[in-house]
C-alpha cells in the first residue's frame, strides 16, 4: 500500500500519528499549516519539527532513526579538553538569541542554502519571547577589549525535552563549546540527553548516535514530565566545568 502524505487543516493544530510518516524522503509526515507558536509547541511536544527550502511548502518531520546525544556520553577527546582548561571564551545563555539565529542561518562554514529563513528567524524568536526557545552564546574578547560572538546554538525547550536547531561557529571549537555548556547546563536538572533530530559528522563526533523513533519518543514522553527549576533558562554568564 502506498504512502501518504498529509496536508495540514489550518483551523486546526492536529498532525497525523507519527507512524504515518514517509520512509523516503525519511520522516516526512506533513505539509502546511503555520509556524504559530501553537502549532510549533503541539509540534515539538510529538517529536516533530519543521524543515523547510525557500520556496517550499511548510513541511513536518519525524524522522526514523532519530539523533540524540545522552549528556553522558559527550565525546571530549584531549585537544578540546585542553581548551576547556584554559578557557578561553566567555559563555552565557540567552543574551543574544536574535543574534545566533542569524549567525547560523549564515555561518561561514555553511555551502548549501540555509533552512533558516526569515519566517523560522521570527517563528523561534516568539517562541523565545514566550519562554520556549534558548540560545548559548560563546564570546570572545581581543587585545582591544572587543567582545565578538565567535559561536552558538539554539532550540526549543518544553518542560525538560531540549530539541538542538542549529549551531554556528566562528573561531575554533566554538560551537563545540556551546553544545557542552548546554550537556553540563541540563545535567544540573537531571536531563539525560539533547535531541539532535538529524545526524551529521559533526555530531557523530561529538557522541551523538542514533535510535529507533519508538525509543525515542519513550525518552521524549519522560522528558517532558520533568519540570524545570524556576529561572533555569534566565539570562546569566555560564562556566564550564573543568575536565
Amino acid at each position: 500500500m502506498g504512502q501518504i502524505l498529509y496536508q495540514l487543516d489550518d483551523n486546526s493544530l492536529t498532525f497525523p500519528p507519527i507512524e504515518y510518516a514517509l520512509t523516503e524522503p525519511n520522516g516526512l509526515l506533513a505539509l502546511g499549516g503555520d509556524l504559530s507558536p501553537e502549532r510549533l509547541i503541539t509540534a515539538y511536544s510529538q517529536g516533530i519539527f519543521p524543515w523547510f527550502s525557500d520556496d517550499d511548502p511548510f513541511m513536518w518531520w519525524s524522522p526514523n532513526p532519530r539523533a540524540i546525544i545522552d549528556i553522558e556520553e559527550l565525546r571530549i577527546n584531549r585537544t578540546l579538553r585542553k581548551a576547556i582548561n584554559k578557557s578561553p571564551y566567555q559563555i552565557t545563555i540567552n543574551q543574544a538569541f536574535s543574534q545566533v539565529t542569524q549567525l547560523c542561518a549564515h555561518a561561514p562554514f555553511r555551502s548549501d542554502e540555509t533552512w533558516i529563513l526569515p519566517e523560522m528567524e521570527t517563528a523561534y524568536l516568539t517562541l523565545h519571547q514566550q519562554g520556549y526557545a534558548h540560545s548559548i552564546e560563546i564570546w570572545h574578547t581581543d587585545e582591544q577589549c572587543h567582545k565578538e560572538l565567535v559561536g552558538g546554538l539554539y532550540g526549543v525547550a518544553i518542560n525538560g525535552f531540549f530539541s538542538g536547531e542549529s549551531m554556528f561557529y566562528k573561531q575554533s571549537n566554538a560551537s563545540k563549546f556551546a553544545l557542552i555548556a548546554l550537556g553540563q547546563l541540563l545535567k544540573t536538572a537531571d536531563i539525560h540527553f539533547i535531541d539532535c533530530q538529524l545526524l551529521n559528522p559533526f555530531l557523530e563526533d561529538m557522541g551523538a548516535k542514533e535510535i529507533s523513533r519508538d525509543t525515542f519518543l519513550q525518552k521524549q514522553q519522560n522528558a517532558l514530565t520533568k519540570i524545570m527549576p524556576d529561572n533555569f533558562w534566565q539570562p546569566r554568564s555560564l562556566t564550564l566545568l573543568t575536565i
